[in-house]
């Protein structure tokens, strides 16, 4: 089924994620810091189903979104080969930030929560600078 934008802002985004060998760490699980690729991976394509083109917006209006803050609660391990959905939800919207609400799951358990701040920023001097109008509108 094919997320439209509306879909993609009006409830929670969902994107699959394969663990593979490069994910996983000496202990046979993956490294704490590959979860915080998982979700930007997922952010990415959450952006992209909403309609909004990453290098568009630079090349055409020169903004960029950065990660300000992060807060990760680790639950449980995701291993080798796994099959993982990593979802996105806007928890609030501000002039010139997202922020994002995600987790982790492997079928029914829940193996990561994060909150993730997102500002919208110059690409020349990274100064805040607003949401894109196509995005605010969205989110109404």
């Amino acid at each position: 089924m094919k997320t439209t934008p509306a879909d993609a802002v009006d409830k929670p985004f969902s994107w699959p994620v394969r663990v593979y060998y490069e994910d996983t760490d000496a202990g046979g699980v993956v490294y704490y810091a590959n979860y915080l690729r998982f979700l930007e991976r997922a952010r990415t394509e959450w952006l992209r189903a909403a309609g909004v083109d990453q290098a568009r917006l630079r090349e055409e209006q020169g903004i960029i979104f950065v990660v300000a803050d992060v807060q990760v609660e680790y639950l449980q391990p995701a291993r080798l080969d796994d099959m993982l959905e990593v979802t996105v939800e806007i928890a609030r919207s501000g002039r010139a930030s997202l922020n994002f609400g995600q987790q982790v799951h492997r079928g029914d358990a829940t193996l990561c929560r994060a909150t993730v701040r997102a500002g919208c920023v110059g690409a020349d001097d990274f100064r805040p600078r607003r949401l894109p109008q196509s995005l605010r509108g969205m989110l109404g």
